[in-house]
């Protein structure tokens, strides 16, 4: 037996076809289909795959974006460096007008010219007159007698 397996390897390899453009390959035609539907299956699901990874990625950078402009807004919204509500201008007008008016009473109070003052001194001169007429009048009453 050795000797045949000797002779087997002295037996030179010429019987390898050799390769051309014009070499033929014969092959069930449902293995081409076969092959064919393989690498379909491969692309399709090597772009599926690609195609994933670029909306995780873009969804990442989005995320990363709006968490660096959330940590942002947190830590300058209370200082007020991005701006106020078209409600808190409102308030702080209001504040100031307020605060004027608040001002101007201030003023009038020191001056003896509160709204209240005034309508006190009002009443105060009616009554005078009131008093002044009255006691006129017992006067003439009082002469006429």
């Amino acid at each position: 037996m050795a000797f045949i397996l000797a002779k087997k390897r002295e037996q030179p390899r010429n019987n390898m076809p050799k390769l051309n453009e014009n070499t033929e390959l014969a092959m069930p035609i449902r293995n081409l289909i076969a092959l064919i539907g393989a690498a379909t299956v491969g692309t399709w699901a090597y772009f599926g795959v690609i195609e994933r990874l670029n909306t995780l990625e873009n969804k990442f950078i989005l995320v990363e974006t709006d968490l660096g402009q959330n940590t942002e807004f947190r830590i300058k919204w209370p200082r007020g460096e991005m701006g106020s509500l078209p409600a808190d201008s409102e308030q702080f007008m209001m504040i100031e007008h307020l605060s004027g008016e608040l001002e101007k009473l201030a003023e009038n109070i020191e001056s003896g010219n509160a709204p209240h003052d005034q309508q006190q001194k009002l009443v105060l001169e009616f009554y005078d007159r009131r008093l002044t007429k009255i006691e006129d009048n017992i006067e003439k009453l009082t002469n006429n007698d």
